[in-house]
């Protein structure tokens, strides 16, 4: 297999926009929901119940191609993801029904999740420890301007041409990573002689409690920002009437902090273990959920100025959170690592596509359902977290 050369800058890069294809996903067709439901004839809920869906098809993507990257390389994986995605954003563009809007919706996501699942992995394979979690937080840094833009993105393809467009976009994103990727990526998994089958894979991982601690930080924390994600459509544009143009900024404003937290890890991480922030950012979400709860239990009329800057801090904090768990959990397995980033990455989804069915299911044209699932994920983290690592 031919290799090439990259500085880390280049490959940090890349990843992030390897990396970037799940949020963009995601977001950028949120401001289309209504327009979407429209179409089709359905209920907004259904068109939110595409978003759990995709998480759930990532999920799958992800545990399927861990143990696949791991034993045929980070190549393959990404390349055999890449095309899936597009297959299946291809499928939405054509899709005459909801129906086979929801069914192409999985197979994109199966894709994303096999390809994405390799960028952590390759982080694993060249550095380990704080170094390995700087360059996590590096790339998120750059992955998150997808979040970000995806939305305002969104909202002018909506305005040009309608919502089918929001998914030409992304089937022409494919392409273009997928081809730049296929010249540029190198193959950096580690060969062993030894080459277990993937539930020997996911037995070593599952066996080691110290890296399912941290597996179950991560996963909740990314229920409690699927939550968010879930519902601030219903909650900013139903509830408080927020409109479509400005709706974008709003949800914008969350990266942001995502970014400005993102950048504050990098600095902590030059003198204090990743685990050791992670417990931090921990606290800082049980405290800024449980001020959400609060206030918009004891509120009869809550006010966008507050429940806005409460999720701005909890959704931020995620930068405290999430890079130093994979970097924790995959420091375990340096063979293993997209196995490990796998199990990361599809129990993470999959919290998150149960925790935005749960608001989609609790839904009452309240912010309170939201707020529910966000304190619970953020409260539940950090108690299993020391349920299992305290263990003997």
């Amino acid at each position: 297999m031919t290799t090439f050369s990259l500085s880390v800058r280049s490959m940090i890069l890349l990843l992030a926009a390897l990396t970037a294809m799940a949020p963009l996903a995601i977001d950028a067709y949120l401001p289309a929901m209504p327009q979407m439901a429209d179409f089709f004839a359905v209920s907004i809920h259904d068109i939110e119940l595409s978003l759990s869906l995709f998480l759930a098809g990532f999920a799958i993507g992800q545990i399927i191609g861990g143990p696949f990257s791991d034993h045929f390389g980070r190549r393959a994986a990404t390349g055999i993801g890449i095309s899936l995605f597009c297959l299946g954003t291809l499928g939405i563009i054509l899709s005459p029904s909801i129906a086979w809007l929801w069914g192409f919706r999985i197979i994109e996501a199966i894709g994303g999740g096999l390809a994405v699942v390799n960028s952590a992995a390759i982080i694993r394979d060249f550095s380990k420890g704080q170094e390995s979690a700087r360059h996590l937080s590096n790339m998120a840094i750059i992955m998150m301007l997808a979040p970000l833009l995806a939305p305002v993105i969104g909202m002018l393809l909506l305005y040009i041409s309608g919502w089918r467009l929001v998914f030409d976009f992304l089937l022409l994103y494919g392409l273009l990573i997928g081809a730049t990727l296929f010249f540029k990526l190198p193959e950096t998994r580690i060969k062993t002689e030894d080459r277990p089958n993937a539930f020997k894979r996911y037995w070593m991982v599952l066996s080691n409690r110290y890296a399912i601690g941290f597996l179950f930080s991560q996963c909740f924390a990314l229920g409690g920002m699927f939550a968010f994600i879930t519902g601030s459509p219903s909650v900013y544009m139903g509830f408080f009437g927020v409109s479509e143009t400005v709706y974008p900024f709003l949800f914008g404003t969350n990266v942001v902090a995502m970014m400005l937290f993102n950048r504050l890890n990098v600095r902590l991480l030059k003198q204090y273990q990743p685990r050791v922030i992670l417990s931090v950012g921990q606290a800082g979400q049980v405290i800024t959920a449980s001020l959400l709860l609060a206030y918009v239990s004891l509120s009869n009329t809550p006010s966008l100025y507050i429940v806005t800057p409460l999720i701005i801090i909890f959704i931020g904090i995620m930068g405290l959170i999430v890079s130093n768990a994979t970097s924790s959990t995959v420091e375990f397995f340096p063979t293993n690592s997209a196995t490990a980033t796998a199990l990361l990455g599809a129990a993470g989804f999959t919290t998150g596509a149960i925790a935005g069915a749960i608001v989609g299911i609790l839904g009452d044209g309240t912010v309170f359902p939201m707020a529910l699932v966000m304190f619970t994920c953020a409260a539940t983290a950090p108690l299993l977290r020391f349920l299992i690592q305290a263990g003997k």
